[in-house]
């Protein structure tokens, strides 16, 4: 989709971080805009930036691990522009636990945000994506924790293996039936961002209690949120999602380092040994 002036972008979790910066340089574009995010406040905030610039932009708040919210988005989204062209499917939350200290409830909040959130947009907007019959692409964000498992982020990398997959999947199933639309998976590495920030989210007696876990799950998640305030600007993920999109690119692998890290993965299956622990 090389021209994408005047087409209709729908992003999840675009009221800060990875996604406002999709939608700013989407804006750029000349793409007319549907955000959509849990935070009014700050949906509201960046609603009103980018409008300032001379966007067309809408805000739709929504709980994307609540179907009946992405259908209102949906329908929101069609009834404004009637069409839309881009669907990049970004909400995510983390946490750092244990394989064994996670619990239902964290399982329940995380894959009903990183996996749910965009299988109930795939339900949704790719039958209407499909009967409008123009040119079309879908973005989800995945991670470089959807290639490779990292310690301390076992649901984390569960939600993220499964949009992989889930992606990979919706590719095969699009193009059997020779449909417009190209799809990306998003696999960054550290970005900075408050996504170590996002049990702000959840219900205080959901929230993780520091003191409860063991040690070393503590000192591993210390050492994720250094990695994350260490890592690239949102903006330059988005500058590699719109060239994605231009370009139909499937994945979207932000840091150099990944490549040789699934390489390492790779060979780790095809030699029958335990998977490599690599340093974060």
């Amino acid at each position: 989709m090389q021209d994408l002036k005047a087409k209709v972008a729908v992003i999840t979790g675009a009221a800060e971080g990875i996604g406002k910066a999709i939608a700013v340089a989407a804006a750029a574009e000349g793409m007319r805009l549907i955000l959509a995010d849990i935070h009014q406040e700050l949906l509201d905030k960046t609603v009103t930036e980018l409008r300032q610039s001379g966007a067309e932009v809408i805000g739709v708040v929504t709980d994307v691990s609540k179907e009946n919210e992405i259908q209102n988005l949906a329908d929101q989204a069609y009834a404004q522009f009637g069409q839309v062209h881009l669907l990049v499917n970004n909400a995510g939350v983390a946490f750092a636990k244990s394989a064994w200290e996670t619990t239902a409830k964290d399982w329940e909040w995380i894959m009903g945000i990183n996996l749910y959130g965009i299988t109930h947009a795939i339900r949704i907007f790719v039958p209407r994506m499909l009967a409008g019959n123009e040119v079309a692409h879908i973005v989800n964000t995945a991670s470089v924790a959807g290639l490779i498992a990292e310690p301390a982020l076992a649901a984390y990398n569960v939600s993220k293996f499964g949009v992989v997959a889930l992606s990979e999947s919706l590719q095969h199933d699009l193009n059997l039936r020779q449909a417009k639309i190209g799809v990306s998976v998003l696999c960054p590495s550290w970005v900075k961002t408050r996504i170590t920030d996002a049990e702000r989210n959840r219900k205080t007696e959901d929230r993780i209690q520091v003191e409860q876990l063991e040690k070393v799950s503590v000192k591993t998640g210390a050492a994720i949120n250094k990695a994350v305030e260490a890592g690239i600007a949102p903006q330059q993920v988005a500058r590699d999602v719109i060239n994605a999109v231009k370009n139909n690119t499937f994945y979207i692998l932000t840091h150099p380092e990944t490549k040789a890290a699934v390489a390492i993965r790779s060979d780790d299956i095809l030699q029958g040994r335990a998977p490599t622990l690599l340093p974060i």
